[in-house]
């Protein structure tokens, strides 16, 4: 009898994952992917919607048409998973039995956790691009707006792409230029870090960003309330920052099936896994990937990416009942759009902050690291084509190896900002 894979989520994780099995046990298992619609959607371009760089049909494809021939695509929404019987229940009321479960259900939103996030204003003046939909009314919002205080705040941690609202106030200095605008807007980026991001020589390269583009860093900010008739954000210790258009990052948090299951997941919903193996303690037959796992890293697309070798392999060790291997270690890289055509590229891990050199290759590159250039700017323009063409279908991107590396990377940049001055 072929052994029975359950995947809760037709996303990056689910897909990668589900692909990869397909080609590497073949018939002998039966691999369903279930998920609550069938609108697939290339998340990094959600950033460039509002600019009028990215068109929404642009980067929403069918989630079934991802999947290789032979896995079954299931839509429906999951009500909980019983880890003691093995079993995934639909909202339906029928049961999905298995044999190995993959959780990768992403995060969602939760913009109700904020009073005034779900308010009138929303819409009106405030704003979000972490949806297709929100992304879109904030394009139109953004070819109105003329002057006043243009505002991004980051409500907290951990969120999608969490160098996405830097890299938003970056591409709006960019906008408002292009326009002849950017005198008549301030910009301001409000958010609960003591920096602009959390790792010191990341931190410090943008922060100089930031003061070079005019762009107002507001730090430590535990914003409480939305009032969006006001036109304030209000933290809980009662400060107060006025904005004319608002674009919020909310509160994010695991699946609600999560929630509704008991053991699997954590206080705000993502899926309590070992961070190098993504083996879930709630069973040893329930793997997570992706921004559904709680592993103390990035919730971004090339985590994912990572990740994805560590859990087929590891799946495929637990049906031939050979033990897991702790091979996923944190491997994160973000490109971060500066706006004019540039973007820097930042590649760490659990153990290694973003450091200065090249990548994937040592000295050769071609992506410099920790600073501007078009050719970074090119990289993440092109790929989306590999994002549908190559690490959707379960292959493997040319050049660019799972683990980390620490070659190519300048070390005594990291000891130098230890140093005392």
């Amino acid at each position: 009898m072929p052994d029975r894979v359950v995947i809760l989520g037709g996303g990056t994780g689910g897909t990668l994952t589900a692909n990869r099995l397909r080609r590497q046990l073949g018939d002998s298992a039966e691999i369903t992917v279930v998920d609550r619609d069938d609108r697939h959607i290339y998340q990094p371009g959600l950033l460039f919607v509002p600019f009028g760089l990215a068109d929404p049909e642009e980067i929403v494809r069918c989630r079934q048409a991802q999947l290789h021939d032979g896995i079954e695509f299931r839509l429906a929404e999951v009500e909980r998973v019983d880890t003691a019987a093995n079993a995934v229940h639909l909202d339906d009321g029928t049961a999905l039995p298995y044999d190995v479960l993959v959780v990768a259900s992403g995060a969602r939103l939760l913009p109700e956790e904020t009073k005034g996030l779900t308010g009138p204003s929303v819409g009106e003046s405030v704003f979000d691009f972490y949806t297709l939909a929100g992304a879109v009314q904030l394009r139109r919002a953004l070819r109105s707006l003329r002057r006043g205080r243009l505002v991004v705040n980051m409500v907290d941690l951990p969120i999608k792409c969490p160098v996405a609202p830097l890299e938003f106030c970056f591409l709006a200095d960019w906008y408002l230029r292009e326009r002849d605008l950017r005198d008549d807007v301030e910009i301001v980026y409000v958010t609960p870090l003591d920096a602009a991001f959390t790792k010191p020589l990341a931190a410090r390269r943008l922060a100089s960003l930031l003061e070079v583009k005019q762009i107002e860093v507001e730090t430590e900010f535990a914003a409480a309330e939305v009032d969006g008739d006001g036109g304030q954000l209000v933290s809980w210790d009662d400060r107060a920052i006025d904005f004319d258009l608002l674009v919020s990052v909310p509160l994010h948090g695991g699946a609600a099936f999560v929630d509704r299951s008991p053991g699997l997941g954590d206080e705000i919903g993502f899926v309590e896994a070992d961070r190098s193996t993504l083996q879930a303690r709630a069973a040893p037959n329930v793997f997570a990937i992706g921004d559904a796992a709680d592993a103390p890293t990035s919730k971004a697309g090339s985590v994912t990416h990572f990740e994805g070798d560590t859990v087929v392999a590891n799946i495929c060790r637990y049906l031939a009942g050979d033990p897991l291997e702790p091979t996923f270690d944190g491997h994160t890289n973000c490109f971060v759009e500066t706006g004019f055509h540039q973007a820097l590229l930042i590649d760490f891990s659990y153990d290694v902050e973003p450091l200065p050199g090249r990548y994937p290759q040592p000295r050769l590159g071609p992506l410099p690291l920790l600073r501007e250039s078009q050719f970074n700017h090119m990289a993440k323009l092109a790929f989306q084509w590999f994002y549908w063409h190559v690490l959707l279908p379960g292959h493997e991107l040319p050049g660019v190896g799972t683990a980390f590396q620490l070659a190519g990377k300048d070390t005594s940049a990291a000891a130098s900002e230890r140093s005392p001055a």
